[in-house]
């Protein structure tokens, strides 16, 4: 065999390689992810951006190291994320590092997702793959809720934005908001989400020891002042950074 004959094989090697993991990234699924376990409550919980509460210290927490949209190295920044349970509410709890503290949107159903924003999506009935409910705040608290349909019609996806729950929410920051002439340490942001919020669309696995829910908890960072120019980072990986692709959720389990 001449040397052509090994260089063409090498390289038709490596292209196979390179597609076939591409498509194992594209095809990873449900349940692939490590399963993210959600800590009972015992105590009133006080919302208010704090980690006051004893569970925020037992509970499981995890970084958002997945990163998509990153133009400066330096837009990689750390969140970390928790969440925690009791009869009533879902409890999310995110704290980031930022250097640059931004938010412009201050409207209901708007685009929190452009300024620093913190999103969960959850899927209470995990075999229903079509539809989840998602939850964007930036650091206002103006909300974007919905309930998202993956695949409504036609093979496009399609949004309700008359889903206006309610829930509460608390924010905290180190630094100055909209300012870039100084360097702002970062800031957290507390949710309690009532559990019946889900019954809007019927019968759901329920919130109790053992069942299983699908989710995803998303970063949108901005660092500038103008323009829609921002990094995201995710718990689990997604697929050609589309966050509404459900089958890249992970499972979240109900524990004691």
């Amino acid at each position: 065999m001449n040397s052509q004959k090994i260089i063409f094989q090498l390289i038709i090697l490596c292209l196979s390689s390179i597609m076939g993991y591409g498509q194992s990234e594209k095809r990873l699924s449900l349940g692939e992810q490590p399963i993210f376990r959600v800590l009972k409550v015992n105590e009133n919980m006080n919302i208010d951006g704090e980690m006051n509460e004893v569970v925020w210290s037992k509970t499981e927490k995890r970084d958002l190291d997945y990163f998509y949209k990153v133009d400066v190295a330096t837009d990689k920044q750390r969140t970390t994320f928790r969440m925690a349970w009791d009869e009533e509410n879902l409890y999310v709890f995110f704290q980031c590092e930022d250097k640059f503290i931004t938010a412009r949107e201050t409207n209901r159903d708007g685009q929190p997702y452009f300024d620093d924003c913190a999103e969960i999506f959850l899927i209470p009935v995990p075999d229903s793959l079509d539809t989840h409910f998602g939850f964007e705040l930036n650091l206002y608290k103006a909300s974007n809720d919905f309930v998202y349909f993956n695949n409504y019609y036609g093979g496009e996806d399609n949004i309700l934005k008359a889903f206006n729950p309610d829930f509460r929410v608390a924010v905290t920051y180190d630094g100055t908001l909209n300012n870039n002439t100084d360097i702002d340490r970062g800031w957290t942001m507390e949710l309690a989400i009532p559990l019946s919020t889900f019954n809007s669309l019927g019968s759901i696995v329920p919130a109790k020891k053992g069942n299983q829910w699908a989710f995803l908890a998303i970063r949108q960072d901005r660092n500038d002042l103008e323009g829609n120019r921002r990094s995201t980072s995710t718990i689990f990986p997604i697929y050609d950074s589309s966050v509404h692709q459900s089958n890249r959720f992970g499972f979240m389990e109900f524990v004691d």
